[in-house]
């Protein structure tokens, strides 16, 4: 098992499409996505309830305009990642082969665990994105998180 890490933002103002999370590995070894879980904190009401899609695909093309928040080890004794993780680029980067696709409530949140062998898997120096493809209807301020693991190296 290689290094497990998570990458996290928290209570972002989420008003437009936009890459939620891309992940870059560097050109040593790859990586897989374990899972991630997505929810918002500000529509509570029946009348706010809607669908958003998700699309997890390989870019070939950096996003801009989010933040770089700092990988987290989940085992304390593990070194630093060495993945460069972007949060929340809402010029979106170039999309590629789509890996997986779907649609959530917003008011239920989403959280998504991919049994082993259906880990997307980052080549070295190649490039993941989890996109939200569909613009809310109304700005949401919404919290995420990816799990991922270094392998390799």
């Amino acid at each position: 098992m290689g290094r497990i890490y998570s990458a996290t933002f928290e209570e972002v103002a989420v008003s437009a499409a936009q890459d939620l999370f891309e992940l870059v590995a560097p050109a040593d070894l790859s990586v897989l996505i374990h899972g991630f879980v997505f929810s918002q904190s500000s529509d509570a009401g029946d009348s706010a309830s809607e669908q958003l899609n998700v699309l997890v695909h390989r870019a070939s093309a950096s996003g801009s305009g989010g933040s770089t928040p700092t990988p987290a080890p989940m085992h304390i004794s593990t070194t630093a990642s060495t993945v460069t993780v972007e949060a929340n680029n809402t010029s979106q980067g170039t999309e590629g082969t789509i890996l997986y696709a779907e649609c959530f409530n917003v008011m239920a949140g989403l959280q998504v665990w991919f049994p082993p062998e259906c880990r997307p898997c980052i080549s070295p120096s190649g490039r993941v994105v989890i996109e939200l493809q569909t613009a809310p209807a109304d700005e949401l301020t919404m919290s995420g998180t990816v799990f991922f693991e270094e392998i390799g190296g």
